[in-house]
């Protein structure tokens, strides 16, 4: 073999090697970011496909959610002894404490993080209660995932007070 020969055979052999290289490493690349999922939307409660159990009543039948970079708003619409009612919440996804106002004056802190690689959100909260000259704390997970191309979203949440532990499992619709 010639010196020019055997100097063709090293590059292209090293150049192989490199974009075959640089191939795996777009594809990998490519299957292991993942972009954080948006909730944003207008839901409706499917309340066949959840199972509220004791919650019933005080799951929201309606939420809009606008998800920003920096933070995620809900507005939750319910009923309330015949009444709409309606609470905002705007949490920020950094995992910091976010308080907001909810059911008159009470406080609610919550944070958020993500999981399932940024396919879903996991909230924790603590709100106090004030009524009658006594507090009740309430803590409280929600765990939010979306399914069905995005057209479905799934709340899971459990509820924990001095009046028992709760949980419920929402369906949401897109609207």
């Amino acid at each position: 073999m010639s010196l020019y020969q055997t100097a063709i055979k090293k590059i292209y052999g090293k150049s192989t090697v490199f974009v075959t290289a640089a191939a795996f490493a777009a594809i990998f690349s490519a299957h292991t970011v993942r972009e954080n999922s948006n909730f944003s939307g207008d839901w409706t409660l499917n309340t066949t496909k959840s199972d509220l159990g004791e919650m019933a009543g005080r799951v929201p039948t309606k939420l809009k959610v606008t998800q920003a970079a920096d933070a995620i708003t809900s507005e939750r619409t319910s009923s309330f002894n015949g009444e709409e009612r309606k609470t905002t919440e705007k949490i920020t996804l950094d995992g910091k404490e976010s308080e907001n106002t909810v059911f008159g004056n009470s406080k609610k802190k919550s944070t958020v993080m993500w999981g399932d690689n940024g396919q879903a959100l996991n909230f924790t909260s603590m709100i106090l209660f004030e009524r009658d000259g006594q507090t009740l704390e309430i803590k409280g997970t929600e765990n939010w995932k979306l399914s069905d191309a995005g057209k479905t979203l799934t709340i899971e949440s459990t509820s924990v007070s001095t009046r028992g532990s709760f949980k419920a499992k929402a369906v949401y619709e897109k609207s």
